[in-house]
This record gives C-alpha cells, structure tokens and sequence, in this order.
C-alpha cells in the first residue's frame, strides 16, 4: 500500500496509551513528573551535530544537569565539523558517546548511525542547538511505549542578546512554549510554518488547541495544509528505537535541511505510532548569530526535498528494514571513528 493511503487509513486517537500510562503509574498525563519517581524504561539522546561549537556545549552541559531515574545515554554524531565541535563533545563532563563521521554525510545518516549503537529502549533525537531544562529527560523517559512518538517545543534566543537568558541562565529558565510555531503561529505572506507552504489566514493559529492536540488530525486531515507527519520536527522527538529501526530510519536522499523528520514521522504513522504532544517539554533554541543567512542555506534545500517527501507518499509504506537499516549503519560505522 502507497504510503500516503497507509496514513489515510490511522487515526491519532491516542487515549488509551495515555489511560495506559495512569494505570501503570498511578499518574495524570497532564501533570509534571517528580524527578524521583521511579522510571524503568532506558532512553538514549541522540544528537546530530555539525559545526556547532557555539552550542554543543551548552547543551550537554544542560544534559548533564537532567534528574531522571532512567537509564540515560547521550550519543553526539559528529557530521564531517570543520571546526571544534567533536573536540568539545569528547571533552565535555557528561563523557557522551562520540561517532566522528569521516566527512559531511548529512543529518539522516548521522541520526541513524546514533540509532544504530544506541542501547536505549527510547530514543530522543535532539538537535545540537537546543538546552533543555532539567526535568524534560524525565518526562520523555516515563511516559515512553512501544506505539508513541512524542515531541516537544522551543523558544528561540540569541547568545549575548539583551532581551534574552544569557547562556547561564538559560540552563535554569524556563522557555515559553507560546513562541512555538504550533502552539500560537502568526502568519505572514513569505514564511514558512516548519514543512508547510505560505499561511495566509489571519493569526493566530492554534494548532494543538483547535485539533484537540493533533487528536484530529488523523485520517490523513490537516490544519491549513498542515498533517499529523508535519507535527515531527527533528529538533526534540521521541520514539521507540525499534520502530525507528523497522522502517528503515531516516531516508539519506533527502539533502540539507528539510523533511527528513516528516518523512520519518510519515512511516511511522503509516505502521500506527500514535503522535502526542508534550506541553511540558520546551528547550531553547540557540539561535547563531548569522540567523537569516543560515535560514537562507536551509531554505534553498526545502523545494528539492519537499517534492521528494510527497513522491515518497505516492511509494509503498516501509516496513521490516531492521537487517537493511543496520547494514548501512554498519558500513558508515567502519569509516567513523568512536569515542
């Protein structure tokens, strides 16, 4: 079955994994989690990360500071830097594991590498430009199962910018979840909301409040061109690690910036992963200093993968890749070098 009809036919009625939760952990879904209580699933943090010395930093350090009773790793894929960021992760406190690609390969493949040598039974992929409060691991860890992705938000700040947290700061902040695009979105003419074309209704949109918390946006619906795979941004989301596996990763034909998350989004839905929101998640995202001339490089990869992703939906739903995903994980693996 194509894979866009696979996602026509799944609802996102995710309920029953929630109630499932509360019976097992005689908790509210909605409420934070003590950092003390007791989590026996294990989660590894997969960061993708190039040329990000301003940031790989500060984001481990943020890692480092996480209470979690979850058995927690952190794998940082270096992808062909040109500068110190493979240095600084191998340095840093925290000890991450550290995979040094043997040259630029793209964030698809270094996600999958991580993947591939993660021991976790969750996996959270988290990009090299986000800090994360401390309490955030411990959310995604307990509410982990075997059918659900997970996704939190971000506010974005710039490092020696007065309006915001200085880098210190940022580590014991709280980030306002009302500056995510898919909590509370203003579109103009021109811009962009993550994958989709141009809104042009007046804001604010509320996606997560007037689809019921993506509730409704199963049968392959959408809100203002957005679907339910839009909703995956590779920034913060979590998955199980064999679901991930299964249907073969993230798809390495798609270049840059762009897509890459939605598409994996897109399989996973297709198998029957249920998609929830995580309000209590938010980080923030260390925006470089060279902001619109990096979205103008991210922006010239978007048309070229965008009709990749849509070709992709028209191809048959993936499934049973674990012995593929991980031969070629395998081969990049040889020709890496791991810390």
């Amino acid at each position: 079955m194509e894979l866009g009809k696979a996602i026509e036919l799944r609802d996102n009625d995710y309920d029953h994994l929630l109630k499932a939760y509360e019976e097992r952990t005689g908790l509210c879904w909605t409420e934070l989690v003590d950092i003390n209580f007791p989590c026996p699933r294990s989660i590894s943090v997969v960061i993708p990360a190039r040329n990000v010395s301003y940031s790989i930093g500060l984001v481990l350090d943020s890692l480092m500071r996480s209470k979690t009773t979850a058995k927690l790793e952190v794998i940082v894929v270096d992808d062909g830097s040109t500068d110190a960021t493979p240095h600084i992760a191998r340095m840093h406190s925290l000890s991450p594991r550290v995979v040094v690609l043997p040259s630029q390969k793209g964030r698809s493949i270094a996600r999958n590498v991580g993947t591939a040598i993660a021991k976790g039974e969750t996996i959270l992929y988290l990009d090299a430009d986000i800090i994360v409060p401390d309490h955030v691991i411990h959310e995604y860890a307990l509410r982990a199962a075997d059918g659900l992705i997970t996704f939190g938000f971000r506010q974005g700040i710039q490092l020696g910018d007065p309006d915001h947290p200085a880098p210190g700061q940022a580590l014991v902040a709280k980030p306002d979840i009302e500056a995510d695009h898919r909590v509370c979105w203003y579109p103009n003419d021109g811009q962009v909301l993550y994958s989709n074309p141009s809104l042009k209704k007046p804001g604010p949109l509320r996606l997560l409040d007037d689809t019921y918390d993506l509730r409704g946006l199963g049968w392959g619906a959408n809100y203002h061109g957005l679907t339910l795979p839009h909703m995956l941004a590779g920034f913060m989301m979590s998955m199980p690690r064999t679901a991930v596996i299964n249907v073969g990763g993230f798809d390495t034909e798609f270049i840059g910036w762009g897509m890459e998350d939605t598409h994996l989004g897109a399989k996973l839905i297709a198998a029957g992963l249920k998609v929830v929101p995580l309000r209590s998640t938010a980080g923030f995202h260390i925006d470089p200093h060279d902001i619109d001339e990096q979205w103008k490089i991210k922006l010239a990869d978007f048309p070229s993968n965008k009709e990749l992703y849509y070709q992709r939906l028209t191809e048959p739903a993936p499934s049973n890749l674990k012995n593929y995903f991980m031969s070629e994980a395998g081969k990049m693996l040889k020709l890496s070098k791991v810390y």
